[in-house]
């Protein structure tokens, strides 16, 4: 659901260089809210700080980046305010690059963010638990998945990201696909050095 909402930052930083009526704010308000309550108030906030994270500081974890990574919640936060704030109004050529810039060094932010959580913090996690935890701590996770979000779960904010990458011109995933790479230089083969037999001396 992030790396959705991160590619609409992504995408939106580009077009907005181009034109400051590229894009319309309203699209990036709806990005901006969405990635806060999918993102930063149920997954960061109701998740990992308030049960993962605490976990993994213990003795013997292993794990001394839940510093770093609860300081990246944070000024995530604040970077949403300042997209929030930025795009309530129309855009104009004033406020695009500055906007371009915080929606990229989020996007830069979360994807070694993402990483380390994924290959460190996560299996950190999972080892700190028996499966008699685990089950319970998945009971409780689905619990305040359907307070946040109601019966439908992902299912929400999964349809309302694809609304707005249809609104920005982003739904067909093609258009990522990467270009095929250059052909190489040409390298001539090299000459064969033919060697000389030393004359014979009769």
């Amino acid at each position: 659901m992030l790396r959705r909402g991160a590619l609409v930052y992504q995408e939106s930083a580009v077009k907005l260089r181009s034109s400051a009526s590229a894009i319309a704010p309203e699209a990036l308000q709806k990005t901006a809210k969405l990635f806060r309550a999918f993102g930063e108030e149920y997954h960061e906030q109701k998740l990992e700080e308030a049960f993962i994270f605490p976990a993994v500081q213990k003795p013997g974890n292993g794990c001394c980046i839940y510093g770093v990574l609860t300081a990246q919640h944070q000024r995530g936060r604040e970077l949403t305010d300042y997209i929030l704030a930025a795009t309530s109004a129309q855009l104009s050529w004033r406020n695009v690059e500055p906007l371009a810039r915080v929606m990229e060094s989020l996007v830069r932010m979360y994807e070694h963010h993402a990483a380390s959580k994924t290959t460190i913090i996560f299996p950190a996690w999972k080892q700190s638990m028996t499966l008699e935890q685990m089950d319970v701590m998945n009971d409780k996770f689905e619990e305040i998945e359907n307070e946040q979000f109601g019966k439908d779960g992902f299912e929400m904010p999964s349809s309302k990201w694809a609304d707005i990458e249809v609104s920005l011109g982003l739904a067909d995933l093609g258009q990522f696909t990467a270009a095929p790479p250059p052909a190489l230089p040409e390298t001539k083969p090299q000459e064969k050095q033919i060697q000389k037999k030393p004359a014979q001396i009769r």
